[in-house]
């Protein structure tokens, strides 16, 4: 069930960060502008430095105030360990059987990362709860409609490329939420700490987000 509610709430917010490399010093500053922009998910990227700690700690500090979890798992080792860590969804870039099943042994959301519609029908098959199509920003927000043409039960969320500019018209077109990188996690608002800054990206993500489930 509590599995279930998750999902619901990722899709619902329809916003999961990507945060790539954060500095132990930053990530709680970072963590918090997000979610105080509505920022329905947090993920930490496993090629971080002390990415298990993060997700640890930012898990218990925000325990169920916003989902947090682990990014660029590669394999189900590294998977069962960001599990072990507290993480409630694996996101990764490619689409790995054994990841899917151990996250899916364990309760939590599994999102692979697919291209094609061949990789899409294969890894929801064996349990993948949303597919990450990747990357999004190349593929393009036409390319989610074409995909949800034949395949419109299998809900996908496009990675890669998601902006301000174009997360409307991937909602439109199908995509059920969107993960959001460099164009959310700006670096240089976090060199400059001006957290503020991803707060109202935030927000306005989250504005286009609505607008776009409106029409």
């Amino acid at each position: 069930m509590k599995k279930w509610e998750n999902l619901m709430r990722i899709k619902e917010s329809g916003l999961i960060a990507v945060i790539r490399k954060p500095s132990k010093a930053q990530i709680h500053y970072i963590a918090e502008a997000l979610v105080a922009g509505g920022t329905g998910a947090l993920e930490i990227t496993l090629d971080t430095p002390g990415a298990l700690k993060m997700i640890s700690d930012l898990k218990e500090k925000y325990n169920d105030k916003v989902l947090v979890g682990a990014g660029t798992v590669l394999d189900a080792i590294s998977a069962k360990a960001a599990i072990d860590a507290g993480s409630d969804f694996i996101f990764s870039p490619s689409f790995d059987v054994e990841t899917i099943q151990i996250t899916n042994r364990y309760g939590k959301i599994s999102i692979p990362g697919v291209m094609t519609p061949t990789e899409a029908i294969n890894a929801y098959s064996v349990g993948a709860d949303i597919l990450k199509v990747f990357p999004g920003g190349v593929l393009g927000e036409k390319y989610i409609k074409d995909l949800q043409g034949p395949l419109s039960h299998i809900p996908v969320m496009p990675t890669g490329g998601v902006s301000v500019d174009n997360v409307e018209s991937f909602i439109r077109n199908g995509a059920v939420a969107v993960g959001a990188g460099g164009s959310l996690v700006k670096e240089s608002a976090i060199a400059e700490e001006r957290y503020e800054i991803l707060t109202e990206t935030a927000k306005e993500y989250i504005r286009r987000i609505q607008n776009a489930r409106k029409k």
